[in-house]
């Protein structure tokens, strides 16, 4: 195998895909490895995880059919050091590979692709596919990845739930504390119900770029494909039920709140300072047309802070400071609404004016 590429080509694509190599952690060494494979003039960088791949096709200035794999980490270090500029040629001799870019070289010590695990093959025909614009899809997915849990022995909830109903799919986020759910793409044919590991979802938003305009979301029985650019991510889904959790979000509430985002999350700010260390809490009261937010320690002392807000009725509840501050960052406007029943444990927030995106917080019982 033969190519030439620019530095700058290589350097990016193998930032994409290296982070995928496992390293040392795995019991087969060749997954800490990225295979090249030049097939017809087109040249893919793949690596695997086994739950995920990544695969980056590299544009290059030339190229001669054949495959290898190389340490990822040792390679993406050498290329990234090259002068900016540079054209990086490579070639296989056997299973070595030797890299030339000006006046550095490097050989490196290859494995036989024979090795390297197939990636499972994708039936198109048969899949459910969907796209949407770039920006939409990293504004979206950040705004509910944020809700999803890292627990383990609840594998359904590690993930991102893409489902759909009334002609348009959803993305949903819980770890059972705080729920998350945005509408991504609307006037769809095509049904699913898919959960795709939170890790995957977020090696996508690490990968794009701004080369792309659009993302095409392809699912199967087992598996996801990301497809943006040059770039694709496939991962397996997460096997099981996803939670019911409809019926959680109230479809109204009898206290309801418009406020500042940005003064809101000054005031929570300043109620975490003096808020338990155990589980950062602080109060949230409404008044007539007025929010008022507070904590208090024993060892620290007490904070309170009040501004106008718009209001419906009058009420307090106990939150936690950090999931607070969570939802808040992940709203898009420059007032929130939020709304809660004084019997109930759940307190929805939105964006003031559109209704597209919906943040649950489970208020804390005092």
């Amino acid at each position: 195998m033969e190519l030439e590429v620019t530095q700058e080509k290589l350097n990016k694509a193998l930032s994409v895909v290296s982070k995928v190599a496992v390293g040392g952690r795995s019991t087969l060494p060749i997954l800490s490895n990225v295979l090249i494979r030049c097939d017809g003039g087109k040249v893919s960088l793949v690596t695997t995880n086994l739950d995920m791949a990544v695969i980056d096709y590299l544009p290059t200035l030339s190229a001669k059919d054949g495959v290898v794999t190389v340490p990822a980490r040792v390679l993406a270090e050498f290329v990234s050091n090259l002068p900016r500029g540079e054209k990086v040629s490579l070639k296989t001799e056997g299973i070595k590979v030797k890299l030339a870019a000006g006046k550095y070289t490097s050989t490196m010590n290859g494995v036989a692709a024979d090795d390297f695990p197939e990636l499972p093959e994708m039936d198109e025909k048969k899949a459910v596919k969907f796209s949407m614009g770039v920006d939409e899809f990293k504004t979206g997915l950040a705004e509910v990845i944020v809700a999803a849990s890292n627990d383990t022995t609840r594998p359904a909830l590690t993930g991102v739930f893409f489902s759909t109903r009334d002609n348009t799919l959803f993305i949903a986020a819980t770890d059972g504390y705080r729920l998350t759910e945005r509408r991504f793409v609307e006037n769809v044919k095509s049904e699913v119900k898919a959960i795709v590991p939170a890790s995957a979802m977020q090696e996508v938003m690490r990968s794009l770029g701004d080369e792309a305009d659009e993302i095409e979301m392809i699912f199967e029985e087992s598996q996801a494909r990301f497809r943006f650019g040059e770039i694709e991510v496939i991962s397996k889904l997460i096997d099981g039920s996803y939670p019911g959790f409809h019926e959680l979000i109230p479809k109204d509430t009898e206290v309801k709140i418009v406020v500042d985002r940005a003064e809101l999350m000054r005031m929570v700010k300043m109620a975490r300072v003096f808020s338990s260390v155990s589980d950062g809490a602080i109060s949230l009261e409404v008044k007539d047309q007025s929010l008022v937010v507070s904590s208090i320690s024993n060892e620290l002392g007490e904070n309170e802070s009040e501004t106008p807000a718009e209001t419906v009725g009058t009420g307090k509840k106990s939150f936690s400071a950090r999931y607070m501050m969570d939802a808040l960052n992940s709203m898009e406007e420059d007032k929130v609404r939020i709304g809660f029943d004084n019997t109930a444990t759940q307190v929805v927030m939105k964006n003031e004016k559109s209704d597209n995106y919906t943040h649950v917080v489970m208020s804390l019982v005092r």
